[in-house]
């Protein structure tokens, strides 16, 4: 298996910086695996690289999230090719997805996609997600939905893609999977963390055949304002403010794959 010695692909500042990201972006896969969000060799979380040139780091495609650690992440131009020498590939599939979003949102540092079964089931329903529960509400009127066009190697699906998630933090892949962004690794995961669940107790609350009860729109917005900050002062792992919620995964991530460092 060929690897990156971390900080051998930049000097000074940006080999500090590309080695964070590599770290954080390893702990993010573990901890999807960890809690289940796995599609075997599927899926892609990617996080862009500093400097002008778009480039993203990325799994190799091949391997479980179990095995990702921070040395073995590729670098993938915008144009889908690698960056990094060795004998790894990148999904198409996976990556006209995250692209897109990376090209057109300077603010989507961390693009994470899963394919649960949670997940799917609601991105199977004509409503999408409900304001069913406190988790849901985070995303109150903040989730974006984008149409089922065949597995993603179309470039033309990206303009379309780009269009329907707008300025949103989450969306919605009709009859296909769930998407988060965030200016950081742990913004992201943290947000897929909690819109997993948000369908997870969708799917609970449906199954149990009982009429469903949904808070007033002005609770439902008041509650979202609250989780953005807008009403309150939660944090959820903003760039300049770690969160406890985040340093507590990176303990975990610590314990159960302490490897992913390397």
């Amino acid at each position: 298996m060929t690897v990156i010695e971390l900080g051998e692909t930049g000097t000074g500042d940006y080999a500090l910086e590309e080695a964070r990201l590599r770290r954080e972006l390893a702990a993010v896969y573990r901890l999807v695996a960890h809690f289940t969000m796995t599609d075997l060799i599927f899926n892609h979380i990617s996080v862009r690289l500093p400097g002008p040139e778009h480039r993203f780091l990325l799994n190799p495609f091949g391997l479980l999230y179990e095995e990702i650690t921070a040395s073995n992440l590729v670098i993938v131009g915008l144009d889908g090719q690698l960056v990094t020498d060795g004998p790894w590939r990148v999904n198409p599939a996976g990556f006209v997805i995250h692209s897109a979003i990376h090209e057109s949102r300077e603010d989507a540092r961390c693009v994470l996609h899963t394919h649960t079964k949670a997940g799917c089931a609601v991105a199977a329903t004509e409503q999408g997600l409900l304001p069913l529960n406190q988790m849901s509400l985070e995303f109150y009127n903040r989730v974006a939905y984008h149409d089922y066009e065949g597995i993603a190697t179309s470039s033309e699906e990206k303009k379309r893609l780009v269009a329907d998630l707008g300025g949103k933090p989450v969306m919605i892949l009709r009859n296909h999977g769930l998407l988060t962004v965030g200016k950081t690794p742990g913004q992201a995961f943290l947000r897929m963390f909690y819109l997993e669940r948000a369908c997870q107790i969708q799917v609970d609350a449906m199954a149990g055949g009982a009429p469903l009860v949904l808070p007033p729109p002005e609770v439902c917005e008041h509650t979202a304002r609250q989780f953005s900050g807008a009403d309150g002062d939660r944090d959820h792992a903003d760039e300049g403010s770690p969160s406890l919620a985040w340093q507590a995964m990176l303990r975990l991530a610590d314990r159960i794959a302490p490897d992913y460092r390397n």
